[in-house]
This record gives structure tokens, sequence and C-alpha cells, in this order.
């Protein structure tokens, strides 16, 4: 089979990203990366523009990882806390999971993918539990979430306990 080598002046799912140097076939290249201006023929006269790309690839990425460590630092910082129905003795209805923690994420004002939100486990007990948030992949920092209940939590062992020394008072 016939190939090509092209260079890739955009990101290309599958194949690569811009400013990579990639073997394909030569229909792909002739019918598909060449008239959508995705791709370039590599030969002598385009090797000013093949390092022209690579430099603005390696610009953007920096930049892309800088943000992201900001971003992450600023989600670290960020303390966020669902309130959750309970019955007896603090038992929760349901679970929380990711979908509800990027809903409090979008409410602190935070555009994450839901996606990116790794929890190992729905969490299914009050208290304060851990997850990981990818902003990219090479950047992921660790939240906390306090899962608390809406309603008092009432000890059923408690009520026993007061009910019975009420019941011995009574018959004294």
């Amino acid at each position: 089979m016939a190939t090509s080598e092209v260079l890739l002046i955009e990101a290309v799912q599958g194949l690569g990203g811009e400013g990579d140097q990639v073997t394909v076939k030569a229909g792909f290249a002739r019918n598909f990366l060449l008239p959508t201006k995705k791709a370039i023929p590599v030969n002598r006269s385009n090797r000013k523009q093949i390092e022209a790309l690579k430099d603005r690839r390696a610009k953007r990425e920096a930049k892309e990882i800088e943000d992201a460590q900001a971003q992450a630092a600023k989600l670290g910082e960020t303390q966020i806390g669902i309130a959750v129905k309970t019955g007896e003795a603090g038992r929760m209805f349901g679970a929380v999971t990711s979908i509800h923690i990027h809903e409090k994420l979008v409410e602190a004002g935070y555009e994450i993918d839901r996606k990116k939100i790794h929890l190992e486990q729905p969490i299914k007990e009050l208290g304060q539990h851990t997850f990981i948030v990818k902003v990219h992949p090479e950047v992921e920092v660790e939240m906390k979430i306090d899962v608390v209940s809406e309603n008092p939590i009432v000890e059923p062992e408690a009520e026993d306990a007061e009910g019975e020394a009420k019941a011995a008072s009574d018959a004294e």
C-alpha cells in the first residue's frame, strides 16, 4: 500500500496533534487531510513551517498546563458540602455521586466537565470524604466534600433508653 508523509496543521482525532508528522495511507491524505487543510505534505520547503508549528504547540501546551495548575490551586482551597436526606441513625437515602459534586462545583462558579471528577465509589455515609478532579491530563487536585444530614439525627437506642427510664419512673 502506498503511504504519504504529512504534517498535521490541526489536531485530528485518532491520528495526532498540531505539528505532528505522521505517515498515513495515500488515499486518506489525498482525499481528506489535504483538501480539508488539516495537513500539508512533508517536503523540504515545509521544514520551517514544521518547526513553527511545533513551537506554537509547545507554547500552547505550556500555557494550558499553567492555567490548569492555577485552577487546581483554586479548587484545592474550595470546600464544598452537600446536605442529604437521612433516616434513622443517620443512614442516607441513596448516595452522593459525581453528578451531585459537579452540580455543587458549578454553583461555586467552576466550569469542570463531570467526567473529570473521579470518585472511587459513590458516597453512602455522612462525614468528610475526598475525591480527585483531573483538571488536565497532567494536573489533578484532591478535594474534600462534607456530607451532612438535612434533618437532625435521632439515635434509636437513645430513644429506647429514655423510654425505659421514663416507664420505670412512672411505675414507681
